[in-house]
């Protein structure tokens, strides 16, 4: 017997939904085969068994949420094999005092990245002095603290009772709050929660419902806090002047008639990067827990707008690829995000990262950076507009460009080298392909 667990398919991952069970229980695995698909704080993925035998127990169903670590399935040497109860989330009480301490545990809201399969999730110590604890995950802990909930008022449903994260949620829907009680008085407490007196309700007028939050958009509304909280951005805005860029776009497009692949703007402001940031390595770096780290290969990140939100394909050696290979590629990547087929190597890995609006008709806007990333260019519409030339007044083809700046990373005066750099590039594009 060999146990399934949940893995860890991104390095900010913390939990997964169970999406399909692909092997239903009976049927024959072989290594490599698909045994279920998996909704990650990205994508969908295909997790494949490791080992020959059959699927006889799924410990998680579909729809299911279970933590990184958790038994979701049990491989057997027969069909007919009877599994025996899963240690998973039970692990003996030696086991558990080595495992991490409540305390570090609640302090540390991203779990360290793993380097190979996932290790098991630890669990809560089983007691101290003041009488036993509930068992509970690090994520359970975590919501408690922000909803501002008394984890031991909260009944567990997991496992001998283990707290998962619906047991949290449920009792903030409910109404249960942290309540201070005297150590005396919280001894001989109850184990239910005992429910805080309703507050008075009202209609606001706003006719509002509470909508399924995806994984996706959890963690980009965490990663966005963290970065504007964290990270200390500063902005640097140009516009350029597109006409060659337009021409040269024009151009090259009917060279590539008969391939069918077609340069797109973007195509050619994302090489452009590659070329500015090899001319500026600065700027391809990342602060890094008070470390600045050089990046030798230049991966550019290419903003996507997806159903769930925004996701950040990569694509690795942007500045060694041509431009028939940026558009394919993107375009590959981007049809993968719209059907969460991104795999997690295809979203892990950049250096600095581009997100354009243009086609929305947006004039510029202010993008906020991707962590660990230094720097992010947002690019916005290209509009007509007057624009002085050699003094006479002429409509010329303009973009905005915008580069949010990680000022831990970069100084100011490299950022502004950077974007200038970029701009000439771009007013000269026979530069991007040299």
């Amino acid at each position: 017997m060999s146990e399934i667990h949940m893995p860890r398919l991104s390095d900010t991952m913390e939990e997964g939904v169970i999406s399909t069970w692909v092997k239903k229980v009976g049927d024959k695995v072989s290594s490599g085969d698909v045994l279920v698909e998996i909704e990650t704080d990205k994508a969908v993925m295909e997790y494949e068994a490791y080992e020959d035998g059959y699927l006889v127990k799924q410990t998680a169903s579909e729809g299911d949420t279970v933590a990184i670590g958790e038994v979701i399935g049990i491989i057997g040497d027969s069909p007919d094999a009877v599994p025996e109860e899963s240690g998973g989330s039970d692990a003996p009480a030696a086991e558990e005092k080595a495992a991490e301490p409540e305390e570090r545990a609640e302090s540390e809201e991203e779990p360290a990245e793993a380097t190979s399969s996932a290790p098991a999730e630890p669990t809560a110590p089983a007691g101290d002095a003041d009488g036993p604890r509930p068992r509970t995950s690090p994520l359970a802990r975590r919501l408690a603290k922000e909803y501002g909930l008394d984890i031991t008022k909260v009944q567990g449903s997991g496992p001998k009772g283990r707290i998962v994260r619906a047991d949290i949620e449920a009792a903030a829907k409910d109404g249960y709050a942290a309540q201070d009680v005297p150590a005396a008085e919280e001894k001989a407490a109850p184990s239910a929660p005992t429910k805080a007196p309703a507050a008075q309700s009202f209609d606001d007028g706003r006719d509002s419902e509470e909508l399924k939050t995806s994984n996706v958009r959890k963690v980009i509304a965490r990663r966005l806090t963290e970065s504007k909280q964290t990270v200390p951005h500063f902005y640097l805005r140009r516009a350029i002047d597109a006409e060659a860029l337009k021409a040269f776009r024009a151009q090259i497009n009917e060279q590539l008639s008969s391939t069918g692949v077609k340069i797109s703007f973007n195509d050619l402001i994302v090489k452009a990067c590659a070329t500015a940031l090899k001319l500026h390595p600065a700027v391809n770096t990342s602060w890094v827990e008070d470390k600045l780290i050089q990046h030798h290969r230049v991966n550019v990140g290419v903003a996507v707008a997806v159903d769930a939100g925004l996701v950040v394909p990569v694509l690795h050696d942007t500045d060694k690829a041509t431009l028939s290979e940026i558009s394919t590629r993107t375009r590959d990547l981007a049809g993968k995000a719209r059907d969460n087929k991104l795999k997690p190597q295809e979203m892990s890995g950049g250096t600095f990262s581009v997100s354009n609006l243009g086609m929305f008709g947006v004039d510029s806007f202010s993008a906020v950076i991707n962590p660990p990333e230094a720097a992010i260019l947002a690019v916005g519409a290209m509009r007509p507009e007057p624009t002085v030339v050699d003094g006479e007044v002429q409509v010329r083809n303009r973009i905005s460009l915008e580069l949010s700046v990680d000022h831990r990373a970069v100084d100011g005066a490299v950022g502004a080298a950077f974007l200038k750099d970029l701009a000439e590039i771009l007013e000269e594009p026979m530069r991007i392909i040299l």
